[in-house]
Order: C-alpha cells, then structure tokens, then sequence
C-alpha cells in the first residue's frame, strides 16, 4: 500500500465528479472564475435548491470554494485540489509499477 494515501477522499470526489451537472457546473466556472449562485441558476436552468444540493457536494469534496458576499454565495473552482486530482502523482498511484524505483511519485 502507499503511504499516505486517503483512498475516502479520492472517493469522495470521484462521487462528485460522477455526474453529469456536476460537471457542467465544474465547466462553467473554469470559464466563468468567480461565480454568484443567482447567475450560475440562470446558466446551468436548475432551480436553486437543486444547484445548492450539487454545490455542496463538490463543496464537500474540496472541488470548489465558497465566498460569501451579503446574502449571495460567489463560487470558484479549487484549483489546487483539481490541479492534484488530475495530476501525475494521482495517476502513478495506480500505474503499475514496472521498475523498482516508481520514477514517478
């Protein structure tokens, strides 16, 4: 087994990536940055309970931040956390390991 290597948090957010409003909010804020929910409701046409209930999801697996501004919640995507989720280092965990030394990690 690698050291270190919290198997429930990857799981967490590959729960969170599996679907496909997730993702397309995960998109829009790439393009967008810095997102208010009352626009992301009009981008994504999903009532705001339900785009709540998909926000916490992603927020809970550290995929975005959450900044809140008076009454409304601006959101962003957490780009070191995506940054290390499709990184190298996540693939050479389960890459085979063909030679002794695992150059990769």
């Amino acid at each position: 087994m690698i050291p270190n290597v919290s198997f429930k948090a990857y799981e967490a957010k590959f729960k969170a990536l599996a679907d496909e409003k997730r993702l397309q909010i995960l998109y829009e804020l790439v393009q967008r940055g810095n997102t208010c929910v009352c626009d992301l409701v009009e981008i994504i046409e999903m009532p705001q309970s339900k785009l709540s209930y998909h926000l916490k999801i992603l927020l809970d697996a550290n995929l975005l931040v959450k900044e809140t501004r008076g009454t409304w919640s601006y959101y962003e995507i957490n780009t070191e956390e995506v940054t290390q989720l499709l990184s190298e280092k996540l693939c050479c965990i389960f890459r085979p390991n063909t030679n002794a030394s695992n150059e990769c990690c």
